[in-house]
């Protein structure tokens, strides 16, 4: 069977006609893994002349990937998917210039021409925008191998071979009520929303994660897919996450937080009233089970079996996770064989990022990376 590659278009001017630019993406269709991207700012022109600009670019890096593959081409234009597809005509010249272009690359006939609304082309729509932004082309070829990307930096896990680990970057719910009050709010309920301040620490989180594989560790692949856990303040996280790097989000419930069982909603004085000597063994002992709740170790069994399965999906890639202070505490520990006990150490604010890169091999590399939080008067 012909292999099934998804071209993400757009384009943009700000004016029309103004400064424009295009961006444009190839996916396998498979995975949903970025292949390839393409950015320009094209100086004065047409808002539909940067959308079929991308158009253009878009399928020139899907037939340089592979030029017998089948082609879906998705764009939030109308006009140019009618257009492309024969039912709408053409009147404006540059524009029948830049269709010929398309044609010429491939036949539209044998092209899926998708109409998609403008959130789901957010990942087209900016490159478009970094490429207006900058005043300047990008070209990122995601699928080339990995001796094409820097090199790992100074300070990164030491490895003499070029195996390559998947990437998970850690990244926990914004603000709520319940942190601000310092309340235990697990997995056993949907949990509280972010407040105003959560959803601007999302909004600073989504920035830095969508400078991995950027302008950040640029030996670290541009994310391809984003999961949240199942609670309401992970999902929109996770939304505000996905919406700036252009993808859909999985929910997995793997990555909630804890079943503090008995002890949901309650403060650390509240527990401590009502079960005296028991909170502070459950994060440091760590094998102490609430009522009805889970372990710190439960938690890293859980944990393991979801960072596994990651890793058996594949590698030299990079996924987001959205999840909780508990849950990510186990992640850490776990990639970093450190013992439960000692888990209730590490320092997780709310909407901070760490990221972990698992390799088959079990040398797994643990990264530092920041709490964007502290600048929207988050509390860890």
């Amino acid at each position: 069977m012909a292999r099934r590659l998804v071209v993400e278009a757009d384009g943009g001017s700000r004016g029309n006609p103004g400064p424009a630019g295009y961006g444009a993406l190839v996916r396998d269709a498979e995975t949903g893994n970025v292949l390839a991207e393409r950015a320009d700012y094209l100086g004065i022109v047409s808002n539909n002349v940067a959308e079929y600009s991308g158009l253009v670019a878009g399928l020139r890096a899907a037939v340089e990937i592979d030029p017998a593959a089948e082609i879906e081409v998705r764009m939030d234009s109308r006009l140019v998917i009618e257009q492309m597809r024969g039912v709408w005509q053409i009147k404006h010249e540059d524009m029948r210039r830049l269709a010929a272009e398309a044609r010429s690359v491939v036949d539209p006939s044998g092209v899926t021409w998708t109409w998609v609304p403008r959130a789901e082309n957010g990942a087209a729509d900016r490159l478009a925008n970094l490429a207006m932004d900058r005043k300047t082309s990008h070209v990122s070829d995601v699928a080339a191998p990995p001796l094409g990307r820097a090199p790992r930096p100074s300070g990164a896990g030491v490895r003499f071979d070029e195996e390559q680990p998947v990437t998970i970057v850690l990244v926990r719910h914004g603000q709520t009520t319940m942190t601000v009050a310092r309340g235990y709010s697990g997995s056993g309920v949907p949990g509280p929303p972010l407040d105003d301040t959560g959803i601007g620490q999302a909004h600073a989180a989504a920035d830095l994660v969508d400078r991995v594989g950027r302008d950040l560790w640029g030996d670290i692949p541009y994310p391809s897919l984003v999961i949240a856990s199942p609670m309401v303040r992970t999902q929109m996280t996770g939304a505000i996450i996905a919406e700036r790097l252009g993808l859909p989000v999985r929910t997995d419930a793997t990555f909630q937080e804890a079943n503090f069982g008995e002890w949901e909603g309650l403060t650390s004085e509240e527990i401590n009233e009502r079960w005296p000597g028991q909170l502070e063994p459950w994060h440091t002992e760590a094998n102490l089970r609430p009522p009805g709740g889970e372990s710190i170790e439960d938690v890293g069994i859980r944990l393991r079996r979801g960072l596994d399965g990651l890793l058996d999906e594949g590698v030299d890639r990079t996924v987001v996770v959205v999840s909780h202070a508990v849950s990510i505490r186990a992640a850490l520990g776990v990639t970093m064989g450190a013992q439960p006990s000692s888990w209730s150490q590490l320092r997780v604010a709310p909407a901070s990022v760490s990221i972990v890169r698992l390799f088959e091999d079990r040398r797994n590399e643990v990264a530092v990376v920041g709490a964007p939080s502290e600048g929207w008067g988050g509390r860890p």
